[in-house]
């Protein structure tokens, strides 16, 4: 099976990592990246479409049919935002864009990337995690052909892109330790990429994936 995907948030961190192993990987013959500015990457699988508000894709609508994938890398930290705006940041706009989706092709296989401990019962006191849960559910009720939930803990990065969170230099010499005392919580950004890739091509037994099984999957 070849994968022809919709990426998101190649400009991130998270978003260049998987960018990154789709570009290298076999099985992917081609990404269409969805942003709002350059990711400044070029390559012959790779294409482009510039859009400024993702709220309102309508004009671009007829440009995002014959997918079978859908990477959604597309996130914002709640360190400073009320629950509104995080909310209308995280889940009216990534709904607005897989409703879209959904509707242009339903064989399509959706991964959202979501966060260790989001919380699906939508009751909890942490205001991120209710909200980060919510939209799992909600994006778990649209008629895609599968919809997969990956919650990383610490990623490691991957060497020689440029999207590295700036704080990370301060702290990636930690990772054999992390790895060694708490690998349920800890992955490589290439681990997140492959399990991506391969939750099209070969499936999983679960919906969410939590660290051990980004691992697991990552490894098939």
């Amino acid at each position: 099976m070849k994968i022809k995907a919709i990426l998101t948030g190649a400009t991130g961190m998270v978003g260049e990592g998987v960018l990154h192993e789709c570009l290298n990987h076999p099985d992917v013959e081609s990404v269409l990246v969805l942003g709002r500015k350059p990711c400044g990457i070029s390559h012959s699988k790779l294409s482009e479409i510039l859009h400024s508000d993702f709220f309102d894709i309508s004009s671009i609508a007829g440009k995002l049919s014959g997918y079978n994938a859908c990477f959604f890398c597309l996130g914002v930290t709640s360190v400073g935002l009320k629950e509104a705006e995080f909310f209308k940041l995280t889940n009216t706009l990534t709904l607005n864009v897989a409703r879209t989706l959904s509707e242009l092709n339903p064989e399509m296989t959706f991964g959202y990337i979501s966060a260790a401990f989001a919380d699906n019962t939508e009751k909890g006191k942490t205001m991120w995690a209710r909200v980060k849960g919510k939209t799992e559910n909600d994006l778990m009720k649209l008629p895609f052909k599968q919809v997969y939930i990956f919650r990383p803990g610490y990623l490691h990065p991957t060497p020689g892109l440029l999207n590295q969170l700036s704080y990370y230099k301060y702290i990636t010499w930690m990772y054999p330790l992390l790895k060694l005392m708490t690998p349920n919580h800890v992955s490589t950004l290439k681990e997140l990429g492959l399990a991506m890739i391969h939750s099209v091509t070969k499936g999983y037994s679960k919906n969410i994936l939590e660290v051990k099984d980004i691992k697991a999957l990552a490894k098939e």
